[in-house]
């Protein structure tokens, strides 16, 4: 007559097969499971479309746009002289010409004070001045407004005034752009963005009084 009484769990060999089997199917069959299927999936579905973060601009091509837009503005403010008939041509080839003076110049002084790569000095010096894009591409805005003046497509006196404001919230943007690739908050971003406008803003103030 058997010991064990009905309704008994069975010892032996079915309690060690669920023992392990149950343990090493619930345990890790299961986690196993879900780190290579669910977790591993996610994993792997992450790693194959990565979220791409802002590209954080690099310190030279910012103060290109920045020193850029500057420059701009100074220039049509200052070739925007009271008294004297207005001559949007001549500002549109001395803003281009400064510009590119500009660009050139600060190449040099990286390539004369950074020791040469491979390829030569004068290949070197061709990079930096490539490198200097942003400050050439800074003024076109303004370039494009006095050129349209020129065509009398508005008033030489309406784009000097529409190129000033437009550099402010260039400069305002580029600042609120470049705190926020930085990894700042966006309360940081506008007050970095508020500072760089004041640029703007300090060279129409100067237009303002000096008139």
């Amino acid at each position: 007559m058997p010991d064990s009484v009905p309704g008994d769990p069975p010892d032996g060999p079915p309690g060690g097969e669920g023992r392990f089997g149950a343990a090493g199917a619930d345990g890790p069959g299961t986690a196993g499971a879900g780190r290579t299927g669910s977790t591993g999936t996610g994993r792997s579905g992450a790693a194959a479309f990565p979220r791409r973060p802002w590209r954080r601009p690099s310190r030279r091509a910012l103060f290109g746009a920045v020193y850029g837009t500057v420059l701009a503005s100074s220039l049509a403010a200052a070739l925007d002289k009271a008294g004297v008939p207005p001559n949007p041509g001549y500002e549109l080839l001395w803003v281009l010409v400064s510009a590119l003076a500009s660009a050139a110049a600060h190449a040099y002084a990286h390539a004369i004070a950074e020791p040469a790569r491979t390829g030569g000095s004068l290949a070197h010096a061709a990079r930096s001045l490539l490198a200097e894009w942003p400050l050439v591409a800074a003024t076109l805005p303004t370039a494009g407004s006095l050129l349209a003046a020129q065509l009398r497509w508005w008033g030489p006196y309406t784009a000097v005034e529409a190129v000033l404001v437009l550099n402010v919230f260039t400069l305002f943007g580029l600042g609120v752009w470049a705190a926020r690739v930085s990894g700042r908050t966006w309360r940081a971003a506008l007050r970095t963005g508020g500072a760089s406008m004041l640029l703007g803003l300090f060279v129409v103030a100067a237009n303002t009084l000096i008139k």
